[in-house]
């Protein structure tokens, strides 16, 4: 197949990247990010979610976040909901996306939220239907795709199964997540095709942490199947608290860069994702997880 002459890079920076950053996020810090972020060109952004402040604190400012952004035309903004309660809350912010989740490895659905991936699903069956209700548009991400931190390798059929659960209940579109970043391309193009069985090609998305550095080749494994849509994080925030050792997704500035050298258009600005990528990480105290980032900072002698 050929390889895709566009990309949608939707950025989770502000929502998976920043939840499990230890110190505390003022909102007006969070929001200054989004608006950095579609000024260099996102037109998809995954702001914040509302889980209870008791298991995430630092989302516990998403109402107030999700106030303050200046919403641009073009520009998506979604929230993650883990169930009903939560979709109550996020929908009077007026989100234009919802994210719904679902592991496709029993255990990690155990240790994440408590259930199993049968219940986990259910739970969500009344979440999707109130969304669709109010044209409020259902992206579901399928976490722990090719590999668990506690069962090991995870078979492609367990994706395949979760992938037709959330196509019975109305979900949209699946992102394939590779979460603690044990996949390789195989491996990557395994899980996208069983998720293939049952949506297609435009209705899919790759999700890759690059806690092995495998995160850019699992981007050109999923291209060669025509998969066109990504999820990144800005200066590769993030990683999985209950994944030990799992490192953040892969870096929104390297996967532009890739993207634009193979001639893939993203309407995305580099210099501007860099300058992004440079502020929050300024905040935090720390240098930008991010190569393409750092070497052209260097460049710029900054």
């Amino acid at each position: 197949m050929a390889l895709p002459t566009r990309a949608k890079l939707v950025d989770v920076g502000p929502r998976d990247g920043l939840q499990n950053e230890k110190q505390m996020v003022p909102a007006a810090i969070k929001i200054e990010l989004v608006q950095r972020l579609q000024n260099a060109g996102l037109k998809e952004i995954e702001v914040t979610s509302f889980v209870s402040p008791k298991w995430v604190p630092q989302m516990a400012d998403n109402a107030e976040v999700m106030a303050g952004i200046a919403r641009q035309p073009g520009v998506r903004y979604s929230v993650l909901v883990p169930n009903l309660q939560g979709f109550e809350a996020a929908q009077k912010t007026q989100p234009d996306e919802i994210v719904v989740f679902a592991a496709a490895s029993e255990a990690f659905s155990q240790r994440n939220i408590n259930c199993s991936i049968a219940e986990s699903i259910e739970r969500f069956r009344p979440v999707v239907a109130a969304a669709r209700t109010q044209n409020i548009y259902v992206r579901g991400a399928i976490s722990c795709a090719v590999g668990c931190p506690y069962e090991g390798d995870v078979a492609p059929e367990r994706v395949a199964l979760v992938a037709r659960l959330m196509h019975e209940i109305g979900v949209q579109h699946v992102g394939v997540a590779d979460t603690i970043g044990v996949g390789t391309p195989l491996k990557v193009q395994r899980a996208l095709d069983a998720a293939l069985q049952h949506y297609a090609l435009d209705d899919i998305s790759g999700h890759f942490h690059d806690t092995y550095g495998q995160a850019l080749a699992n981007t050109l494994a999923a291209l060669q199947l025509g998969v066109w849509q990504f999820d990144a994080s800005v200066a590769g925030l993030g990683g999985c608290p209950y994944a030990k050792g799992a490192t953040g997704n892969v870096a929104t500035e390297d996967v532009v860069y890739l993207l634009h050298g193979m001639g893939i258009d993203t309407g995305i600005d580099l210099d501007a994702l860099v300058d992004a990528g440079q502020f929050i990480s300024d905040y935090l105290g720390r240098k930008p997880q991010s190569r393409v980032a750092t070497a052209l900072l260097n460049r710029r002698g900054g």
